[in-house]
């Protein structure tokens, strides 16, 4: 049974940081400027209270719905038809990457042609890394840019954590320090440089056409989840990597790892991939840092017999020293070096030049 939306008017307080004034109690708010454009001071919002109002640990924080100063006389622009959210008060047309024309696909962007003789035809048989949280996107696309300089790494955001583009800050420094080629949006997401309506059409659109060299695909900040083995955002690593497999693209699995998480189910080898393992209908290749055979032994034992197990060289210090994020959930690295070890080996094998 779902509730309904917990919707409330308030002003604008505060444009940068955004808070949002709420009968009389001022709290922080975000607003998806793709969908709504500008927030200044002053301005009579809704806002979508729900998350702020449960406490949530991720997105606890109001969401601006309509801005009513400045947000309704919004108008579309160019000839985009196809909806994303559709049938939801926040649809809007965009123009899918799947929809690029055959010219467009045998060059690419950046003049790169397609080819290979795995995939589709014209598609090349580059390699997929399968993220489980987007806590692993950092790190990857750090130990790609280590592994194989140069090479051109996109990000494919899915479901199962939060769907807005635009809310990633992470997404943004990589893009700043060229360490991500690309981003897009696909199914229920929206808001990134490309818009893909499935998965599977993010995948190929990549492989045919962006002149990417690897992706990085999974869920956006945030992980939807409940206490149940299938009710969770990391269940959509299993249709990444279903997807990646079905145009027979290379595909490499990043576990999610834990050496400091208190709940006992996320320690070594979270339940979340085990499950993902256990239910994946073709082999994948599982990449783990180096030099840790007990976790090796853990899962060697949850790819019961099916995926093969790969290590790869992580330099931790290096990405401590990156600049990038180095928390996870409330926890720093040195606290849960395994977080970000499993990322970094599977950014490194993604990129190493076959």
């Amino acid at each position: 049974m779902s509730g309904r939306l917990d919707l409330r008017r308030g002003v604008v307080a505060s444009a940068d940081p955004l808070v949002v004034e709420v009968d009389g109690e001022r709290r922080q708010a975000w607003a998806d400027a793709v969908l709504l454009g500008e927030m200044r001071e002053g301005d009579e919002v809704v806002v979508n209270a729900a998350a702020l109002d449960l406490g949530l640990g991720s997105g606890g924080f109001d969401v601006v719905h309509v801005n009513l100063t400045r947000g309704l006389g919004g108008g579309m622009e160019g000839d985009a038809h196809v909806m994303k959210l559709n049938y939801t008060s926040l649809q809007h047309p965009v123009e899918p990457v799947e929809g690029l024309d055959a010219g467009e696909r045998e060059r690419g962007p950046g003049g790169s042609a397609g080819g290979g003789d795995a995939g589709p035809p014209g598609a090349r048989a580059i390699p997929v890394a399968v993220l489980p949280l987007h806590g692993h996107l950092a790190p990857a696309a750090w130990a790609a840019a280590q592994a194989w300089p140069g090479t051109r790494v996109g990000y494919v955001q899915t479901a199962g954590g939060a769907l807005p583009g635009s809310l990633s800050r992470d997404v943004a420094e990589l893009r700043e320090r060229g360490l991500l080629a690309g981003h897009i949006t696909a199914a229920p997401s929206y808001g990134g440089e490309h818009e893909a309506l499935s998965t599977v059409g993010a995948l190929d659109a990549a492989a045919r056409a962006l002149g990417w060299d690897a992706i990085l695909v999974g869920p956006g900040p945030g992980i939807i989840g409940s206490d149940t083995e299938y009710g969770h955002g990391g269940m959509e690593a299993l249709n990444s990597a279903h997807a990646a497999l079905s145009l027979k693209l290379p595909t490499i699995l990043s576990p999610r790892l834990s050496s400091g998480d208190p709940r006992e189910r996320h320690r070594g080898l979270s339940h979340h991939t085990a499950t993902v393992l256990a239910l994946l209908l073709a082999p994948v290749t599982v990449a783990i840092p180096e030099g840790a055979p007990e976790l090796a032994s853990q899962v060697g034992g949850a790819s019961i017999g099916l995926h093969r197990v790969e290590t790869a060289p992580v330099d931790l210090d290096g990405y401590a020293a990156s600049g990038l994020p180095t928390t996870t959930m409330g926890r720093r690295l040195a606290e849960d070096p395994l977080f970000f070890e499993a990322p970094l080996a599977a950014g490194a094998f993604v990129a190493s030049p076959a």
